[in-house]
């Protein structure tokens, strides 16, 4: 019997922006956290777009598809607002940004259909298309798939769109959407811990902020995997018991968990973290049980 994790969903909730130019390359390493000026053609970046106070407006996975074009997928629900303010910098950059969703098709691969050889953000061409290993899901490897738009799923078993969307939530990385825009520092996610930020790359909006955070001992919030009983969604408070009057987190990415209730990345102080008794839009609300994550931190490497 296959694990039940298996299969291949569209993924119409994701769009994509494509850099083009020669200078794209240049264009996005002086823009996001990660370092777009040595990305190989068999690699992907996880990557952040900030504001100047290193708040997270969108969250990338970004792949160079030839010499002068970079594709990063990005959330459709924050991708007018983000392209128009990624376009706002441009001035005589040899590159163009444009919304290139149209133009493809979007895949999730889990278990069978994704490599289990392949580490995260490993790139490789696969089905006439672009295939991005991404990190697993309850053991499980995972991989999004970029193609030419009416192009044919990759092989595999029908998986729900609801099925994915809960592999998200369980591999501990979660996506900027409209809800959480400029809710969290990249570190608040754990982005430094699964590929998204690079420390010594030059500067970026946001930059001198997201290095304090790091190398100051000033980060006060993490991410957490957590299961409710009742429904969670992106943006939704987090309270502890005993601090009724003052949120200790917010729900960043949340899925409905096949064995009933719902599962969810929350951003929570560490404090209350540490201290329990948590819950969910208010303080007598469903209560929260926070689980492990699925990768280490930086910091405790």
């Amino acid at each position: 019997m296959s694990h039940p994790l298996n299969g291949v969903a569209p993924l119409p909730h994701l769009g994509v922006i494509r850099a083009h130019g020669e200078e794209a390359a240049k264009y996005l390493h002086s823009q996001l956290t990660q370092d777009f000026a040595l990305l190989g053609p068999a690699e992907a970046r996880l990557a952040a777009f900030c504001t100047a106070k290193g708040r997270m407006l969108a969250s990338f996975v970004a792949f160079r598809r030839a010499a002068d074009e970079i594709l990063l997928v990005c959330s459709r629900d924050v991708l007018p607002a983000t392209l128009k303010r990624l376009s706002m910098f441009v001035l005589r950059s040899k590159v163009k940004l444009s919304d290139a969703s149209g133009e493809h098709a979007l895949f999730g691969l889990v278990g069978e259909p994704a490599s289990a050889a392949d580490p995260p953000w490993t790139l490789r061409e696969a089905d006439g298309g672009w295939r991005v290993q991404l990190y697993p899901a309850d053991g499980q490897p995972r991989a999004l798939w970029v193609g030419p738009a009416g192009a044919a799923a990759p092989a595999g078993a029908a998986l729900d769109p609801a099925t994915w969307q809960w592999t998200e939530v369980r591999s501990g990385i979660a996506t900027v959407t409209q809800p959480i825009v400029e809710a969290f520092v990249p570190q608040m996610l754990n982005y430094e811990s699964v590929g998204g930020v690079n420390f010594k790359k030059g500067c970026y909006p946001g930059q001198e902020v997201v290095a304090r955070s790091q190398f100051r001992g000033t980060l006060k919030r993490r991410a957490f995997l957590a299961h409710c009983g009742g429904e969670l969604a992106a943006g939704q408070e987090v309270f502890r018991a005993a601090d009724p009057e003052q949120p200790a987190g917010i729900v960043a990415e949340a899925a409905r968990a096949p064995e009933g209730g719902w599962d969810a990345i929350v951003s929570l102080q560490l404090a209350a973290a540490e201290a329990g008794d948590l819950h969910a839009q208010r303080a007598d609300g469903p209560a929260l049980t926070l689980l492990p994550l699925p990768y280490r931190l930086l910091e405790d490497v």
